[in-house]
């Protein structure tokens, strides 16, 4: 069976002019509020060798990664699945700053599997990262942020889910599960698998047994921090990340906030606080977010970080229907004065489309829904009538 060449493979698809406006006026107006807040655009290359882009990032990214054979060096190169550790290297490595360091990005990722029904393998990912501060202040600008770019897409987030991987780290350690089954566990707490979550801790001591087992529990509204002290061991690590996670639900008392211990999305290279929003209309988050600290150091320099990121596309398609006015069809023949009103009138805001002869009764399909017409000394805007 032979395939027209112009399909596309699964999964990857083309992004037509109405939408394309809605994506990009959506990528303008985030960036834009982004460097209100000091946030400062970079631009990292969609192609790098492997060790590079994959340095320190684990095994999941690693997976979703397109490799390739570059033919000028012969080594192996990657299409970036994940511009947030691009953005790491770029602070650790190229800026070299000493104080705090808050960066923007926007770019096309590409993944070797789509991340769900229905997902494009080619998110349009747009993030914030703070670099450089170890306190909570860096987590609360970031969340804050992230709620304030919902808010300006026209988002309301029907839940903000919080959680720490301290908790699972130090219980894990404490428990002597490393390696393999470390792994394995991880996975069963992620997909809350509670029978295989169990059998994996059959033979571990206690307390550290029943605390793992009540991980996939705590989950839910505040209350869940208190019931976590009760239930997990007073550890100095765990006591911190719940402190942490108290200070968090006091600082956003006005969000949906959710609280899940057994949330490890990013748990291989986030180190603290990780976050995840949810709105109605998408069973999956629309943006993640977290800390993770010392991810520069595969990069020469260690640094405190923290940031979101979110598929653009993904929102643009969330985001309330705000219907642009059409086009402005300015007629032929063409003059001087004809084109000096065309651009008062782009001046001012309007899409001016000149027109070119031959076309008649085809300009609503570019775009136009109203024509500039003259009349004596006037220019008058009409309704566009076509057949």
């Amino acid at each position: 069976m032979t395939h027209p060449r112009w399909l596309l493979p699964e999964a990857i698809e083309d992004v037509l002019p109405r939408d394309a406006l809605r994506i990009e006026a959506l990528r303008r107006r985030l960036l834009d509020e982004f460097s209100r807040h000091g946030y400062e655009f970079v631009m990292p290359p969609l192609l790098e060798y492997v060790e590079s882009l994959l340095t320190g990032s684990g095994h999941d990214l690693d997976l979703r990664t397109f490799k390739l054979v570059d033919q000028l060096s012969g080594r192996s190169m990657g299409l970036r699945a994940d511009i947030t550790p691009q953005v790491a290297r770029i602070d650790a490595h190229l800026l070299g700053r000493k104080g705090v360091t808050r960066l923007s990005y926007c770019g096309s990722v590409l993944h070797t599997l789509p991340a769900g029904f229905n997902a494009t393998r080619e998110p349009l990912q747009l993030g914030a990262e703070l670099y450089g501060h170890a306190g909570l202040e860096a987590d609360i600008e970031v969340i804050r942020l992230l709620a304030a770019s919902l808010t300006l897409a026209g988002i309301t987030a029907s839940r903000l889910d919080l959680g720490h991987v301290a908790v699972f780290r130090a219980l894990a350690a404490k428990a002597g599960l490393s390696g393999d089954v470390g792994e394995e566990l991880f996975s069963a707490l992620q997909g809350k698998d509670v029978p295989t979550v169990r059998e994996l801790v059959a033979d571990v001591a206690e307390p550290f047994r029943s605390a793992l087992l009540a991980l996939p529990e705590l989950h839910g509204d505040r209350s869940v921090l208190a019931r976590a002290a009760k239930l997990l061991p007073a550890l100095p690590e765990i006591d911190a990340a719940l402190g942490e996670l108290r200070r968090l639900a006091d600082a956003f008392s006005d969000l949906p906030l959710g609280f899940d211990l057994a949330d490890l999305r990013g748990y291989h290279y986030h180190s603290g606080v990780a976050f995840a929003a949810y709105c109605a209309g998408s069973p999956s988050a629309v943006a993640l977010g977290g800390r993770y600290d010392n991810f520069g150091r595969a990069y020469g320099r260690a640094r405190p970080a923290t940031g979101f990121s979110m598929d653009l596309r993904e929102l643009a398609r969330l985001a309330p229907n705000s219907e642009s006015r059409g086009a402005i069809l300015a007629p032929w023949p063409e003059d001087d004065a004809l084109h000096a009103e065309a651009e008062r009138l782009r001046a001012s805001g309007e899409r001016v489309v000149l027109a070119l002869p031959g076309h008649e009764g085809s300009w609503r399909e570019a775009g136009c829904d109203r024509i500039l017409s003259r009349r004596g000394n006037e220019w008058i805007i009409e309704s566009l009538k076509e057949e």
